[in-house]
């Protein structure tokens, strides 16, 4: 069976590697990929940035976002209700080999030792494959009436993780946040704007592209409900005085700059969500103490969040229920263009004037 690979540590590196075709072993399920999402990770793996190969071997296949038919149910499995037919999309992260308390409980993305693996990533093969086999326990079946935009759950439960975690932290007061501000208009901002709509939130949507007629992600802000700001209109250092009280900021840009230009905006009791990576060096001229006065006086929370784990993919399926419901066909148009399977260079190259690029691995 075909699969996408790359060799870790050299930038460009992505082929077609032949595999075995897998078979499902006790607990385990046999899927065959449908599609699986390209990000910026994929991206930066295939610049030879970071990845790493299972053990004893050379390459590592790539994908972390996931879509897949089940084909077969292997034994030991009777008495659940997969069976074959079902779509499912699968997790990435999997526990350490230790005895970490937050594995343990199935938090495999809070892991202590950072000796987990990752599907596509860290020391585990990827869904850019054909077929792959899978421990039950780490898939999560998806309804027949999501397969159009089934493949944004994994994206969607990074945005389920730093929302969930925000309100958590936010149990230390009566906090009933009305206004959010969203940087970035990516999948990852778009599917964080959807969300919070959702939940009855303002939402407030800054991005460097200029609103108009040929702005799709501006678009899509705006049917749902939020507002799109360009930061080329609106200095982001200008926010509080253009919104007042801001309650929750998440961060989807991966410009350290953009986050801490937009904390100095951030309202009291505030708190702001860092969730995309950002590699490299960049020196900014940060006032520490007006910073660490605002944080202390303004009882604000800054928090990293990552991954996740199965409980964030299942509130992902439930939620989308709700943003189908409110509006119908919003999720299926963040993806902006299907590729291929021939076609995985292209689809590795980043699509600058697109949202989501998707690879068809065995299109239905």
């Amino acid at each position: 069976m075909k699969a996408i690979a790359i060799t870790p540590g050299q930038s460009g590196s992505a082929h077609l590697q032949e595999l075995e075709r897998p078979q499902a072993g006790p607990g385990e399920l046999l899927v065959r990929v449908l599609e699986t999402g390209i990000c910026g990770t994929d991206l930066e793996i295939n610049s030879g940035l970071y990845g790493v190969a299972p053990p004893g071997q050379d390459f590592l296949v790539l994908g972390h976002e996931s879509f897949g038919r089940v084909e077969e149910v292997g034994s030991g499995l009777e008495s659940t209700d997969w069976k074959a037919g079902d779509y499912i999309v699968s997790t990435v992260r999997r526990p350490c080999p230790e005895n970490d308390p937050n594995c343990q409980k199935g938090q495999n993305d809070m892991c202590l030792t950072g000796h987990y693996t990752e599907r596509g990533i860290k020391e585990r093969h990827g869904y850019m494959t054909e077929f792959y086999t899978e421990q039950a326990t780490y898939g999560v079946k998806i309804p027949a009436a999501f397969r159009p935009f089934g493949v944004l759950l994994e994206p969607t439960s990074v945005v389920e993780k730093a929302i969930f975690q925000a309100y958590k932290i936010q149990e230390r007061l009566e906090w009933e946040p009305r206004r959010a501000v969203v940087f970035g208009a990516g999948p990852i901002g778009l599917l964080a704007t959807f969300l919070l709509r959702s939940k009855g939130l303002e939402v407030f949507v800054v991005a460097r592209s200029k609103s108009g007629p040929q702005n799709t992600k501006a678009h899509l802000v705006e049917q749902c409900g939020a507002t799109y700001i360009s930061s080329e209109d609106k200095p982001i250092e200008e926010l509080k005085a253009h919104l007042g009280q801001i309650d929750f900021m998440l961060e989807a840009t991966g410009n350290s700059e953009v986050a801490f230009k937009g904390l100095a905006s951030l309202g009291l009791n505030g708190v702001m969500a860092l969730t995309s990576v950002s590699g490299g060096h960049n020196l900014l001229p940060l006032d520490t103490n007006v910073l660490n006065l605002q944080l202390v006086l303004g009882n604000q929370v800054v928090f990293g969040s990552v991954n996740a784990n199965h409980r964030y993919f299942e509130m992902g399926v439930a939620d989308w229920a709700n943003i189908e419901g409110q509006w119908p066909g919003l999720l299926q148009e963040v993806i902006s263009r299907r590729l291929p399977l021939d076609q995985f260079k292209q689809a590795l190259d980043k699509d600058r004037d697109g949202i989501k690029t998707v690879l068809q691995i065995s299109p239905e």
